[in-house]
């Protein structure tokens, strides 16, 4: 396609913003209410489609301004460093560093992805013992105060997971054990009249896990990768039992959405900017990205907006 008609095409302007219909959206958060921005597996790459894309995805939510607060990058940022070369993984990052730098105007926290991992799928000693080996490279990328963190924002605390562990040269979702004793720490010493939101890339507890794939298994069980939902559910969950302060649940990693309430905590799965990798839509859920709005009596709201992909 001709550079100029494309990028005519793809061109965006607050006037002509395409916000998916909202019940929240359309009107400012109330003065007890604060918004977030979850944009997640933007899987970017240097390619036209895929840079005009996450421009498109950063100019949308950055027209939504003030009534969001910042946005959370659930992870996935570039297209894959998991069995890539030091030169194609930096030409990923120098794409979403340059993107990010000339679109982005809110505050950005981030969660790590399993594509943001470098090398965990390549056998060359040197990438094993090169100082940006895992998770080193992404954690330096996006300045974060390691791979998992905690923040507050008003009467909320934000507990951000690192939930892709390499396996066996390719990845199982689960905590390891050093972080579930940090989380259990975490929750202990938070106060039961705070509100948490847990975040981690791949999902604790979600149905598109399960629909992920077209087919069930040759006896009928449904299927269900260890790469697709956490092993560790079981243990998270029974954790978060006893904290009657955990309201909600987000992530992102299937590309699909879903809002499933378990024990009293909605757990949101919330898409992603790219879409079939940047191939249109994936199992019929266009490139999207979430809006939640936080209340100060622990009330949690989602819109899932379209931001007008390229594809």
């Amino acid at each position: 396609m001709d550079r100029r008609k494309f990028l005519q095409q793809t061109s965006l302007s607050a006037a002509v913003l395409s916000v998916a219909p909202a019940s929240f959206l359309s009107a400012a958060p109330k003065p007890s209410a604060f918004r977030i921005a979850f944009l997640t597996d933007v899987h970017v790459k240097p390619t036209e489609i895929a840079e005009t894309g996450m421009r498109k995805a950063y100019r949308h939510v950055n027209a939504l301004k003030p009534s969001v607060d910042f946005i959370m990058n659930g992870g996935d940022s570039i297209m894959d460093a998991l069995n890539a070369s030091k030169e194609k993984v930096q030409k990923q990052w120098d794409v979403w560093n340059t993107v990010l730098n000339e679109e982005n105007r809110l505050p950005i926290r981030h969660c790590i992805g399993n594509h943001d991992a470098w090398g965990w799928q390549m056998t060359d000693p040197a990438v094993k013992n090169d100082p940006l080996y895992d998770k080193n490279w992404v954690i330096s990328q996006h300045k974060m105060p390691g791979r998992y963190y905690t923040f507050e924002h008003k009467e909320w605390k934000f507990i951000v997971l690192d939930s892709a562990q390499e396996n066996n040269g390719g990845y199982i979702a689960r905590i390891d054990e050093e972080q579930f004793a940090w989380l259990e720490n975490e929750l202990k010493k938070t106060a039961p009249s705070q509100h948490i939101c847990i975040v981690s890339h791949i999902p604790i507890v979600s149905f598109c896990s399960a629909v992920f794939y077209d087919k069930n298994e040759a006896n009928g069980d449904w299927k269900i990768s260890r790469a697709l939902l956490h092993v560790d559910s079981r243990r998270i969950t029974g954790l978060f039992r006893s904290y009657k302060n955990i309201r909600c649940c987000l992530s992102g990693h299937i590309h699909m959405e879903d809002n499933v309430n378990y024990r009293g905590i909605s757990y949101y799965c919330n898409g992603s900017i790219c879409g079939d990798w940047w191939g249109g839509k994936f199992h019929d859920f266009d490139p999207a990205y979430a809006v939640f709005e936080f209340g100060k009596d622990g009330s949690v709201k989602r819109e899932m907006v379209t931001y007008g992909s390229v594809v």
